[in-house]
């Protein structure tokens, strides 16, 4: 490991980068954590310390880190082509290859695919996409799109419109007009006296009410996180997403399954709609389509929307400079090989996503634990005041004493990145990890909780 001067990088982090979703007077004063490495699940900060991260970067580095072939990939096609647009009727070899190769292990209602550089804008060209189906169709009306609250699809104007996050939406005016909420399928927040199959049911008929409330006239799609992720991996009952298709399907409104972080094998399926057995219309994907090695995003485009935007639209209005950039494409290709190659999607499915379940769920023993629950490779657990007699029986602690921040600063100060959403710590691992390497991130999460514990104990705050 080289020497690092933390000291001098944090002081000129802060005198000039300003970071997503950041209170940057606080991070001033405390000084960011300087990532330099990665190795496998592994990450090195500039001080020396290994730390298994438990979030895949940002739920995407799903081959894992230092994967030299990607590197190579990138590198040969730089040397080659490193840019060129798609505009003026061009186009470039790894884009044509990548939209074939996503063709391919896509649903079979998928045939093409509109690239962007990232989720968020793929969401934006959802919005457009959507609407400019229905004008072609001559629906002029029908443009509005419903949501979830506390669902998250980007942090663009359109993205946090579409989005539920109520800190997102105070601040610039948001959602932009067309764009309306529901209810997330949250059973631990509103399912008490229910089953969780009744309450599927009944979270699911919310968007029912929505469209019957907005006219079925004016509404253009549902969008939603097959598992809501940046929400707290909220995980909806069996019954809730075949529901929502039977509803949209009622309606004739198309269904957007937003696939940026459940996409490309993290609930053991290419994508996260085969596993819920649902048809969408459209498919968000970004993050793990290249693993995060290189910025890429888009939108797969189901036949029903693209044979009237072909056949129908004419010219579409609507395109990025970096659409189908060659170099990312390049890395997709690649981190799709080794996806395949390992059978890694094989792995989450048959042997390292169940048994990461039956570890994870080992965690609600704990006594600062309420609820664990998992599917496939994203996970999440609830800290608890007291646990009652049903998991909605449980006392929640205070918001203001943000006890989940203090559960993350223990974790991320011995070696573990773990997400605090509210008290409910959360994780996604990279898709490599190992069931030995599981054994060891579940004993440190318990070593950190029972730190977490002690501490709040010692507060007296239980």
């Amino acid at each position: 490991m080289s020497d690092y001067d933390t000291a001098a990088i944090q002081k000129l982090d802060a005198a000039h980068y300003m970071h997503p979703f950041t209170d940057h007077k606080a991070l001033g004063e405390k000084g960011a954590r300087v990532m330099v490495r990665g190795q496998g699940i592994y990450l090195w900060d500039s001080e020396g310390n290994k730390i298994i991260d438990g979030m895949s970067g940002l739920w995407c580095v799903n081959v894992g880190y230092g994967r030299t072939s990607i590197s190579k990939a990138v590198y040969e096609q730089m040397e080659t082509l490193p840019f060129y647009n798609s505009f003026f009727n061009t186009t470039n070899i790894p884009a044509v290859k990548l939209a074939a190769k996503l063709a391919q292990i896509s649903p079979p209602q998928f045939n093409h695919v509109y690239f962007t550089g990232s989720g968020s804008e793929g969401n934006d060209t959802n919005v457009r996409m959507v609407r400019r189906y229905w004008d072609v169709l001559g629906y002029k009306d029908r443009h509005t799109i419903i949501s979830r609250h506390n669902a998250y699809h980007g942090s663009t104007m359109a993205g946090a419109s579409l989005g539920g996050m109520d800190g997102m939406h105070a601040q610039g005016g948001l959602p932009i007009p067309g764009i309306v909420h529901i209810g997330q399928p949250n059973y631990l927040e509103s399912g008490k006296g229910m089953t969780e199959d009744e309450f599927g049911i009944e979270a699911a008929s919310w968007l029912e009410k929505k469209i019957l409330e907005v006219g079925p006239e004016k509404v253009a799609a549902f969008i939603g996180e097959p598992i809501q992720g940046a929400g707290g991996v909220i995980i909806p009952p069996a019954t809730y997403w075949p529901e929502i298709q039977r509803i949209c399907d009622k309606y004739e409104i198309l269904l957007i399954s937003d696939e940026v972080i459940c996409g490309f094998g993290r609930l053991g399926r290419w994508f996260a709609s085969e596993l819920f057995g649902i048809k969408p219309d459209l498919i968000t994907f970004a993050k793990g389509v290249t693993s995060g090695y290189v910025p890429l995003g888009g939108v797969l485009v189901g036949d029903r929307v693209a044979k009237v935007l072909i056949e129908q639209g004419g010219e579409f209005n609507h395109g990025f400079t970096y659409s189908g950039h060659p170099v990312a494409c390049a890395a997709a290709l690649e981190n799709i090989r080794i996806i395949e190659d390992e059978k890694l999607i094989e792995r989450v499915a048959n042997e390292t996503g169940p048994y990461l379940k039956q570890r994870f769920a080992e965690l609600a023993d704990h006594p600062l634990v309420g609820y664990a629950d998992s599917c496939g490779f994203v996970a999440g657990l609830n800290l608890v005041r007291s646990k009652g007699a049903t998991v909605h029986d449980n006392v929640a602690f205070d918001e203001s004493l943000a006890v989940g921040m203090v559960c993350r600063g223990y974790m991320f100060n011995n070696g573990m990145i773990m997400r605090a959403v509210g008290d409910r710590m959360i994780i996604a691992p990279p898709l490599v990890l190992t069931t030995v390497q599981i054994d060891e991130m579940v004993a440190l999460i318990r070593h950190c909780l029972d730190l977490t514990y002690a501490d709040v104990k010692e507060r007296g705050w239980l």
